[in-house]
């Protein structure tokens, strides 16, 4: 048994394909089939079951799995150590992050870190919050930026709150809400929304704050992409709520109008407690010249003005 059979099948067990695993290991895929095949004549077990259309775990896999990545974590935690002695930072940073993150500016992050570690490597991932935080917890990732709701930080990884923000109700500029300095939920309540999947991290906030106020509503249109969202929004077909920063990248026929009532979302940074790498300390470390000071939307609640109002803004002629 190799190390670098292990590092094999774990990039088939997070790729669920031969093919993908491959070429995120930098080897042909007929190379990287036989050394798991090799591997599992020695381990006499099948560790993957393979069709033309998908390749699943196995039941052995699953408990072999947790073994490898333990064993390749220990393994890139030794090289480290061995490193570190020197000053440098090396190996591969393994980032999360949700689509639509506020806090702070993510190229310049990893921009940053390259710039001050450039024999580190960071392998970026997108997904949302709940997947995120799973993946740490399995130690496919190293950290994580999450955006959650306020009664929703997550268990079993160590976290470092970025910023918090109430979110706002995405309009169209020529919907009758427009031009309210800011509403309440009940004042969308006929409306037809786009939003996040059902079920998704991204989704739950929203959810819970209609929930919470006795308000059902139109969710006609689901997506992964916030820019999708937004682009329904500017289409005229749909409303969302959304965070500051998100909706201020927005097209110009997008208006962000503050919301009385809405969801609080925290973005953390997150990670694995029990024994963060050396390039994990190493991001946290730029974390604390990376984070911004505001959203920059331009709507915020001292803007929104008193509580108690909820009328149009005054005209401007």
């Amino acid at each position: 048994m190799e190390l670098q059979q292990l590092r094999y099948v774990i990039e088939v067990a997070a790729t669920r394909s031969f093919t993908r695993a491959a070429e995120r290991c930098f080897v042909t895929q007929s190379a990287l089939s036989h050394q798991v095949a090799a591997l599992e004549r020695e381990l006499g077990e099948r560790l993957f079951v393979r069709s033309s259309r998908s390749v699943r775990v196995t039941e052995a896999g699953e408990a072999f799995l947790v073994h490898a990545r333990a064993a390749v974590t220990a393994a890139d935690t030794a090289r480290e150590a061995a490193t570190s002695t020197g000053g440098r930072v090396v190996g591969t940073l393994r980032l999360g992050i949700i689509p639509t993150v506020t806090a702070l500016d993510v190229p310049v992050l990893i921009a940053r870190f390259r710039s001050a570690h450039p024999d580190a490597r960071v392998e970026l991932t997108v997904g949302n919050s709940d997947a995120l935080v799973e993946a740490l917890r399995r130690g496919e990732l190293d950290a994580a930026l999450l955006g959650l709701r306020a009664d929703a930080e997550p268990q079993g990884v160590a976290v470092r709150e970025l910023s918090r923000e109430r979110l706002v109700a995405a309009v169209p500029s020529g919907h009758r809400l427009a031009a309210r300095r800011r509403v309440r939920l009940a004042d969308l309540a006929d409306e037809t929304f786009a939003d996040f999947p059902s079920g998704t991290s991204g989704r739950a906030q929203s959810d819970a704050a209609f929930a919470a106020a006795g308000i059902l509503r139109d969710v006609a249109f689901e997506a992964d992409s916030a820019a999708l969202i937004l682009g329904l929004v500017s289409a005229g077909v749909a409303v969302t709520l959304l965070a500051p920063g998100v909706v201020a990248s927005a097209p110009s026929e997008v208006v962000a109008v503050a919301l009385v009532d809405g969801p609080e979302r925290i973005e953390y940074a997150a990670w694995d407690a029990r024994s963060p790498r050396g390039v994990t300390s190493a991001l946290l470390r730029a974390l604390e010249t990376s984070t911004r000071t505001g959203s920059g939307t331009g709507v915020s609640d001292d803007e929104a003005g008193p509580e108690e109002s909820s009328e149009p803004a005054p005209s401007r002629h």
